[in-house]
């Protein structure tokens, strides 16, 4: 897709409106232009002292009416033009906000944040100006222009063709100097998105920032990163503000034309002094329409690079999408195979994140998983509801390749409940019901209990509508990683993945939350991923996964007498509640 294609059908659906602000903007045009002319006929009354109360009254009062009808057709081309771009701003950023949200997991693991809200807010603004103003500057240079010179050929040909003499200089100038604004302007809109990223992670890190004494070395990376957008701006700056000197240079050339030349011909009385009044005051309107041609210049150039930055986010394809006749999973059972899994981050990795795992759980069983860091354990459980897809081999669930399942049959089947949880700057209710059709809302008082969310949620002052905060950052870790399992656990789905569900709690937390995993062996298939073997002891079999692959597979009691990296870690873990 061509990225002028992304907003021409817009102006398609909005022709009407569209069309009656260019109506109600040439009018106003057209009325600017008939000034001059109720001007020069009451200067050349006064000149030839036939002027009367009457006569000027006359011409004050159709001045005054033009005046009102160009405040009225103004405000019309105002709201049509300018309102409409205003949609397609709103629409644009609808748009690329559905799109963003249909990309693979492993695009934002690449693409930066700040990269992202530049492309929201900057580019979409640039687009909205050129499709707004833009096409309002066109038009004046236009209409406007073209008009002007008309009215300024009636009066006096020859006069004319001397003041138009500048005008193939500025066509040249505006062709020459737009390829190069198109490639700054480009580059300043990838500078904004640097400094929108990192201005966006001081903050998000602030507390750190304090910690650490870091806020001198915060402030140097904002400046590097802002003097490197001002410098590229300034670049710019160079070549866009050619545009207007030029113009208002090569206009006064042209007054000082028409000065000499037209004070000549008013003294020989080729023309009158009404002609000669109205003549400059074309020139003067005439002066707007060669500054909105660099206007209208700046504003498409802008525009355009912005456009061609969001259409190339809104061409990309998902990585992780299911065929047209995807298949359902009703009722879901909840057998996962893992068969010959591999899979790779990135291609250039030496060693991939999970090699050739075979690993099945069935139906209703709770299998645990643990193992030193970076071993791959997250990375399994993320396999499950398809935020990514195995480099080689491939994921099962009741016997049908994940490939073929509909995702979101698929993802409102599976429960997750990631290392990391995340919350919304809301409420803890908002945060909870987050993602629960309306009838697991019934559900919410036994979700806070079966997470051990009770005594605490009784303990705050709003209970339930307590501001989390952003990212939930006025809950402790151990809150927050209980407001995302109830969130979980509230869906009520038959497969439940946990990662690491009990790291930031307390004894008697974790103790409750385990009971709570327990109770559903059974009912639901439950992959739990834990660093505390207390969580997963329980199990009905747990495997060890070393540098992406399986190293034991066994219950609690066998694990232990295999006396390899399970029983190693259970001893140190025991020596530690000893103490």
């Amino acid at each position: 897709m061509r990225p002028r294609d992304l907003i021409l059908p817009y102006f398609k659906a909005q022709r009407w409106s569209i069309a009656m602000g260019l109506f109600s903007l040439i009018l106003v045009d057209l009325l600017q232009l008939l000034i001059p002319r109720a001007i020069k006929a009451a200067v050349d009354d006064l000149t030839l002292l036939r002027a009367n109360l009457t006569g000027l009254l006359k011409y004050a009062g159709a001045v005054a009416v033009m005046a009102l009808l160009i405040g009225i057709f103004r405000y019309i081309w105002r709201r049509c033009l300018l309102g409409t771009a205003r949609y397609l701003e709103a629409d644009l950023r609808n748009r690329l906000l559905g799109h963003v949200q249909t990309l693979s997991a492993g695009y934002f693991d690449h693409t930066k944040t700040g990269e992202l809200m530049a492309h929201a807010t900057n580019d979409i603004m640039q687009v909205r100006m050129a499709a707004g103003m833009g096409l309002v500057a066109l038009n004046d240079a236009l209409v406007m222009g073209a008009a002007a010179i008309g009215f300024m050929l009636y009066i006096h040909v020859k006069l004319t063709l001397y003041v138009l003499i500048p005008m193939p200089l500025i066509a040249i100038g505006t062709r020459i100097l737009s390829k190069h604004m198109h490639h700054h302007y480009q580059k300043v809109q990838a500078a904004f998105a640097d400094l929108t990223e990192t201005i966006r992670e001081r903050y998000a890190g602030i507390h750190m920032i304090k910690a650490h004494n870091e806020e001198a070395a915060a402030t140097r990376a904002v400046r590097a990163v802002s003097s490197e957008y001002v410098a590229r701006n300034m670049r710019l700056v160079g070549i866009t503000s050619i545009f207007f000197p030029l113009t208002l240079m090569l206009t006064n050339l042209s007054l000082a034309v028409v000065l000499f030349l037209g004070g000549r011909q008013t003294l020989l009385t080729e023309i009158s002094t009404g002609d000669f009044v109205a003549f400059i005051s074309y020139l003067n309107l005439l002066s707007w329409p060669m500054m909105a041609l660099g206007w209208v210049a700046n504003l498409i150039q802008r525009g355009g690079a912005s456009l061609v930055r969001l259409n190339d986010i809104l061409q990309r394809r998902p990585e992780i999408t299911a065929p047209p006749n995807a298949l359902r999973l009703n009722p879901l059972r909840g057998r996962i195979f893992f068969d010959q899994v591999t899979f790779s981050y990135d291609a250039l990795r030496q060693r991939p994140a999970l090699a050739d795992i075979t690993l099945e759980a069935a139906p209703g069983e709770i299998l645990g998983i643990v193992g030193p860091p970076g071993s791959g354990k997250s990375t399994l459980l993320s396999l499950v509801p398809r935020l990514y897809d195995p480099t080689a081999g491939r994921v099962t669930m009741d016997g049908e390749d994940l490939r073929q399942v509909a995702l979101d049959d698929l993802r409102r089947q599976v429960a997750y409940v990631p290392q990391e949880p995340f919350l919304f700057s809301g409420s803890v209710r908002e945060n909870i019901l987050f993602g629960c059709p309306d009838h697991c809302a019934l559900r919410l008082d036994q979700a806070i209990d079966q997470a051990g969310l009770r005594d605490t949620v009784a303990a705050w002052p709003d209970g339930l509508e307590t501001i989390v905060g952003e990212k939930g950052v006025l809950l402790s870790g151990g809150q927050r990683q209980r407001v995302a399992l109830a969130r979980a656990l509230l869906i009520d789905a038959p497969v439940l993945l946990l990662d690491d569900p009990v790291s930031q709690v307390d004894t008697a937390t974790a103790a409750l939350i385990v009971e709570t995993i327990r109770a559903m062996a059974g009912r639901k298939t439950v992959l739990v991923v834990s660093h505390r073997l207390t969580a997963v002891r329980f199990a009905d079999r747990i495997v060890t996964m070393m540098n992406g692959r399986l190293a034991e597979t066994g219950s609690h009691q066998q694990l232990l007498a295999a006396k390899g990296y399970y029983a190693q870690v259970h001893h140190l873990q025991e020596l530690d509640y000893a103490r």
